[in-house]
């Protein structure tokens, strides 16, 4: 059995986690949490922490590869741990990279590298990932256990904004429609910015899954029951999901896993 994770109260708010009070039920939202000593956060939108658990560890923590633990591990540590991947979907980019059969891929948004230490492990031996970001020491406090794991050959990590990257890469012709996968977890203000690009580096058929594209919940309720400093991102949120469900150039899935993800396959 895996970590546990905390149960927490339901409070109207708190310094640690903001909640959003309905009829019968509290909505957990993320935006404010401060670890405060907690070990592997939640990241679910389910309503019932039990739920959650057992989902965690009937199917995910059993399957989980010794790295990935030991990384989740070391990031529950880190004042922002939040900001990882959730395993729970984790798992289904694990599905996703191998059913794709990603050999090339591109990582926008690193932090300590849970989610390219999973491509790293399901891509071949040969494969590669172009991962960006902006923060380094992030990516070193992962770095120990990449490397035991094997794989670091695989990653060439660039610390920049991932904009100047991704239109270098375009610069040249013969990196157009030559990946196989992108995860995109970064700065939201930029993710259709990220989008244009990567439609033209993905193959025909290639997969990007985006982060937290249900905001902790935020998308669906009331902007005024919203904490005044969630609403940008939130406002980010919703145009983006409205922008990517017209877009005739994917395929789409929004799956309630983590803080949502969205799962986009290249059709045109």
């Amino acid at each position: 059995m895996g970590p546990s994770y905390s149960t927490f109260p339901c409070p109207e708010q708190s310094a640690d986690l903001i909640f959003w009070k309905s009829a019968n039920s509290c909505v957990k939202l993320l935006g404010v949490m401060e670890q405060s000593g907690k070990k592997n956060p939640s990241k679910g939108l389910l309503q019932s922490e039990e739920l959650y658990q057992y989902l965690l560890e009937t199917s995910v923590y059993p399957r989980e590869p010794e790295p990935l633990k030991e990384l989740r591990d070391i990031t529950a540590t880190h004042p922002k741990a939040v900001m990882a991947t959730a395993p729970d979907a984790g798992q289904l980019m694990d599905m996703l990279l191998r059913l794709v059969n990603a050999k090339k891929t591109i990582e926008i948004g690193v932090f300590t590298g849970y989610s390219l230490l999973l491509t790293a492990l399901s891509i071949p031996d040969d494969g590669k990932i172009t991962a960006i970001d902006v923060d380094r020491q992030a990516y070193e406090m992962g770095l120990p256990v990449i490397r035991k794991a094997g794989v670091e050959h695989k990653i060439n990590f660039i610390e920049s904004q991932a904009l100047p990257v991704l239109d270098k890469l375009l610069e040249e012709h013969e990196n157009e429609g030559i990946f196989d996968f992108a995860f995109v977890d970064a700065d939201k203000v930029n993710y259709k910015n990220y989008h244009e690009r990567l439609m033209k580096l993905l193959k025909m058929g290639g997969i990007v899954v985006y982060d937290n594209t249900l905001r902790g919940g935020t998308v669906a309720m009331p902007e005024e029951l919203v904490a005044e400093n969630l609403r940008e991102n939130r406002r980010l949120t919703i145009e983006l999901n409205n922008f990517l469900a017209a877009d005739p150039r994917v395929q789409i899935c929004l799956a309630p896993l983590g803080d949502g993800i969205t799962i986009c396959r290249r059709v045109c």
